[in-house]
């Protein structure tokens, strides 16, 4: 899903940059908020895992890859808010150091997957997980759905982008300047993509990880160290 450089137009990266911009600040403001000695070390962690899960790449026919991102499990232990600043991070350092993912198209990669894919997930697991008891079933099937709904929007997101490409950006003879498939080609490619193979690997990742910490850590999954970060 990393978007490299060459396949969105300056302007369209310009745009998501600002669109980006509210989140982070809004992000870094609610994390000082409840910023302790226990979140410290659980963010880092969450983020050098969401940085080693999206390394195992599967490309995909329109140049870009599936993977799974690990931004819902985040959201869900740390709040979103949370989330986008260790997606973020991780993203930011694919981009610099591994060129996974382009510069300039780092402000579109992060609001795909930094804050798209945790907000949608955590909404979509909230809605399933209310009122539920901390051992229950239902944290991690709802994270299990909320994890797949969230990467799938997350990939619709990027299809769009790539797709509104060839329409706005173009020569007078009609070839494409950046993205040479229109949405017709990417949003089947893209979804197809993730509705299957990058999406499952979301939901065996978040279920499989809070499972794990209802069993060994429950006491995060009872405390939730990001509830203050979540409104």
């Amino acid at each position: 899903m990393h978007i490299p450089d060459g396949y969105l137009s300056p302007s369209t990266c310009a745009v998501m940059y600002a669109v980006a911009a509210p989140f982070w600040y809004r992000a870094t403001k609610k994390v000082k908020q409840v910023l302790t000695t226990r979140m410290v070390p659980l963010l880092s962690i969450f983020a050098a895992f969401s940085f080693v899960i999206m390394m195992f790449n599967i490309p995909v026919p329109d140049g870009t890859t599936a993977h799974a991102v690990g931004g819902t499990l985040m959201a869900i232990v740390l709040g979103p808010w949370a989330a986008t600043l260790g997606v973020s991070i991780a993203l930011m350092v694919q981009a610099i150091f591994f060129g996974d993912g382009g510069i300039l198209a780092f402000g579109a990669n992060c609001f795909n997957m930094a804050i798209v894919l945790p907000f949608v997930g955590f909404a979509v697991y909230r809605a399933i997980c209310a009122n539920a008891p901390s051992g229950s079933w239902r944290h991690w099937l709802g994270g299990a759905i909320g994890s797949y709904a969230g990467i799938n929007a997350a990939s619709l997101c990027a299809a769009i982008e790539f797709g509104i490409q060839p329409l706005l950006f173009h020569t007078s003879s009609g070839a494409p300047l950046y993205c040479p498939y229109g949405l017709t080609q990417a949003i089947p490619a893209m979804m197809l993509a993730h509705l299957t193979v990058a999406g499952i690997a979301e939901m065996v990742v978040t279920a499989g990880a809070i499972a794990f910490l209802q069993k060994t850590m429950p006491v995060i999954m009872a405390l939730r160290v990001g509830k203050g970060v979540r409104s």
